[in-house]
């Protein structure tokens, strides 16, 4: 008896640990600018009950990882290193042990253009598509065996200027993005106001060729910055930059339709607009965007799950200054805003029956943070 006394008491802390972490947890990842506080990308923990956050690890050493990518393996991470004008950007390659929350740098290559702003990799890990925004090119790096990135096989380079003549004197690719069914990578270019098109062939030396169409345009002066897909894959969603708008396009094998336009600011609005990202929740029956500006705020719209549709609900605070980020975690329970300027990431719940945002208590403080990715342990 005594000696199940003296167990139980050594195995209390465990049992008392695992009970109280709530819900699933999951590896959060916060890609910044090191221009500021930030000394890299840092790795936390957090859960999907509570809504805590709890500091893991860091690395330090590379220079404004201000956005990153999770091979679909959880094995590596891929940032960005938006520097340089022209030419002058670099993508950096991570080991990744997933269960540690721990992350190794691999290597370092050029993105064949300047000010690196946007990652992505396809779920063969076969390649990363890179935004040049500076430098208006899209490049696309091969991955080696053991994570690491090839030079450059493929760069694209935009051209054209748009009606805004302070924004839009030359191409500025702001995103790479695969359709859900990776026969196609979306690129927008804020700089031209287009939303470039080209097929996808992994197993080519240069993957990407121009689709039919090439390209759709925008509205003139509206900027288009990030894509979401709906989670059945049938709708696409483009948030414009610098006119505030949301555009709705049916997606069938490999083709856009569009349906319709919606607007991130109330009528009569004089302020200042940054639409910045999008995202819909896991359900598919809500889509979130976040608006800098003058306003700093998070939009909420309801999806119509029939035509992709959108009604809008309501606008929130984002809590600090330019939400140039967020994320919303994997069991649809959270949203997660990264607040540029402030140095801040707030945790708003989701109430899964309304769509509405409720601030948690939660907050991370951590410099220049712009990306928030989410990545399983286990």
């Amino acid at each position: 008896m005594k000696k199940i006394f003296v167990l139980l008491l050594l195995t209390y802390p465990v049992l008392a640990m695992a009970q109280n972490t709530g819900g699933k947890v999951y590896n959060l990842l916060v890609g910044t600018y090191t221009t500021g506080k930030s000394q890299g990308i840092y790795v936390y923990h957090f859960d999907t009950k509570t809504g805590k956050i709890t500091y893991q690890d860091k690395v330090t050493g590379v220079n404004n990882p201000s956005y990153l990518a999770v091979s679909s393996n959880r094995k590596f991470v891929y940032s960005v290193n938006e520097v340089g004008a022209d030419r002058a950007g670099s993508v950096s390659s991570f080991s990744f042990n997933a269960k540690a929350g721990k992350l190794v740098l691999i290597n370092k290559q050029p993105s064949n253009g300047g000010g690196p702003c946007y990652i992505s990799v396809d779920r063969a890990n076969k390649n990363v598509f890179i935004a040049n925004y500076a430098g208006g090119s899209l490049s696309v790096l091969p991955i080696k065996a053991d994570g690491s990135l090839a030079e450059p096989s493929q760069t694209i380079q935009d051209e054209g200027t748009g009606p805004n003549t302070s924004r839009q004197a030359g191409p500025h690719v702001h995103t790479a993005v695969l359709s859900p069914d990776e026969k196609l990578l979306l690129y927008t270019d804020l700089g031209t106001d287009k939303l470039n098109i080209m097929r996808y062939a992994p197993a080519e030396a240069k993957p990407l060729t121009p689709a039919s169409p090439a390209f759709i345009a925008a509205t003139g002066g509206d900027g288009p910055r990030h894509i979401a897909f709906s989670p059945n894959g049938k709708f696409m969603y483009l948030i414009c930059e610098m006119g505030g708008d949301i555009n709705t396009y049916e997606y069938n094998d490999g083709q856009l339709k569009k349906t319709e336009s919606n607007t991130l600011v109330p009528d009569g609005f004089q302020g200042i607009i940054g639409a910045a990202d999008i995202h819909i929740s896991p359900d598919g029956r809500y889509l979130y965007s976040t608006n800098r500006g003058s306003v700093n705020e998070i939009e909420v719209f309801a999806v119509n799950k029939d035509n992709g549709k959108l009604t809008f609900i309501e606008r929130t605070s984002s809590l600090g200054k330019t939400p140039r980020n967020f994320v919303i975690d994997p069991t649809g329970n959270f949203l997660l805003v990264a607040n540029q300027t402030s140095d801040d990431v707030y945790v708003f719940r989701i109430n899964k029956t309304t769509g509405k945002l409720t601030y948690t208590g939660e907050k991370l403080e951590v410099g220049n943070p712009s990306c928030l990715k989410f990545a399983a342990i286990d």
